[in-house]
């Protein structure tokens, strides 16, 4: 018989710990990809002599890979409701190439044209939705033919030149960095750190002690299983000791880029609303089972149709991005941008077959291709070698979601 265990919700005061002959479960398909990732950053830690985990390169990897984080949170989406987008980097391209004509060709003043490229990203997810969910056509060949749609617009719009510099607050949003508010603090040995970084870091490491014991206590006072409270700390400290570190190292560095502000953002936001909100539950209710959503009343079509705005969204928002951190808009931006952001979605632990998956696994897959990316340059790998380890770290993650998943049914029969 299979044994059901609801989603966490925050709510009362905890009562005792559950009985000991209660078992305790932990699920291979969550747990899994942040043991790989451990694994992944202990590996080029030690092959790149510790140079992974210096401050600068710590702030480089969070960087360098913003734009794909950030097209990663809206292709989750898209992929948990079981569609798939494969026009994501022609779209960054496009964008990157509207936000130039319009800063730097017009003159437009740089929160207007910031402003209109995002309501264009809409509009070029709206015209991709209305096709898949109005009019029936497969997202695959919607999103095929926006890919070689868009890459055309690109190139029409630049030619084969690229359109820049932007305005230094654009420059600043894609690789700048807060001031420093409250001056230095000294570390000892570790030498000097931004102070208004390390309180950062401590509200944030408060924030998720907190999060998580009020959603164990919700569980216990529902009588759901629950791990042993020795685990439970151990878990939030490890998560603490982990998030200080990070933090610790951005604050010695410089501080906290303004990228990782952007994201801690909408990660929270998309968190939030695939967790919490009505439209979250009708995402993976669509992805999990398309028949009963729909008898269900869950507006299919509409559902559909805002995923895919909002992805055109997100990706406008890594066109600026990209496009600011190289200081220009070039005509072949956003190549394999949406392979990346696919990868990461599936590594992160997305179901092939839609209705899984979380905002926080996409955020931690694309971590992984970055560590990847970034501790196979630091050791000298030719790029060839960095492609064939991506492509076999994608092929093993898909395996063991199926495997997870084969092994959960035998089981459970």
């Amino acid at each position: 018989m299979t044994r059901i265990i609801p989603t966490e919700t925050s709510g009362a005061a905890p009562p005792a710990d559950p009985a000991p002959g209660r078992r305790f479960s932990i699920n291979p398909r969550q747990s899994g990809i942040y043991v790989a990732f451990a694994l992944i950053v202990v590996l080029f830690t030690v092959l790149t002599n510790g140079a992974l985990l210096q401050p600068q390169n710590i702030s480089n990897i969070i960087v360098q890979n913003s734009y794909i984080l950030i097209l990663a949170i809206g292709m989750i989406l898209i992929i948990i409701s079981g569609h798939i987008d494969l026009s994501a980097g022609s779209v960054v391209a496009a964008t990157g190439a509207l936000a130039a004509v319009l800063m730097v060709d017009l003159h437009l003043p740089w929160p207007v044209a910031l402003l209109v490229t995002v309501a264009a990203g809409a509009a070029i997810g709206a015209f991709q939705g209305y096709w898949v969910a109005y009019f029936g056509i497969p997202a695959f060949i919607v999103t095929l033919a926006g890919m070689l749609v868009f890459r055309a617009v690109t190139l029409t719009i630049l030619g084969n030149q690229g359109i820049g510099p932007f305005p230094d607050a654009v420059r600043t949003l894609s690789n700048g960095f807060l001031d420093g508010f409250l001056g230095n603090v000294g570390l000892g040995p570790l030498g000097g750190a931004d102070l208004f970084t390390l309180l950062v870091g401590l509200a944030l490491v408060a924030a998720i002690a907190t999060t998580q014991w009020r959603a164990r206590a919700a569980r216990l006072g529902y009588g759901q299983v629950v791990e042993p409270f020795t685990v439970f700390a151990l878990r939030i400290g490890l998560a603490a000791l982990v998030t200080l570190f990070v933090v610790v190292q951005l604050a010695r560095f410089k501080n906290l880029p303004w990228v990782l502000v952007l994201l801690a953002g909408l990660v929270i936001g998309y968190s939030l609303l695939t967790n919490r909100a009505v439209f979250g539950r009708h995402i993976y209710a669509v992805g999990g089972n398309l028949q009963a959503a729909t008898l269900s009343g869950v507006k299919v079509k509409s559902v559909t149709f805002w995923i895919f705005v909002n992805m055109g969204v997100l990706a406008a928002i890594a066109g600026i991005i990209f496009a600011g951190r190289l200081n220009q808009a070039g005509p072949t931006a956003g190549i394999n941008f949406e392979l990346d952001a696919i990868a990461a979605s599936f590594i992160g632990g997305a179901a092939v077959q839609g209705g899984v998956g979380k905002v926080v696994g996409a955020i931690t897959g694309g971590l992984i291709m970055a560590v990847i990316n970034n501790g196979m340059s630091l050791i000298g790998s030719p790029s060839e070698r960095v492609m064939l380890v991506k492509g076999l770290v994608l092929l093993a993650a898909v395996a063991y979601d199926v495997w997870t998943k084969r092994r959960i049914g035998t089981t459970t029969r």
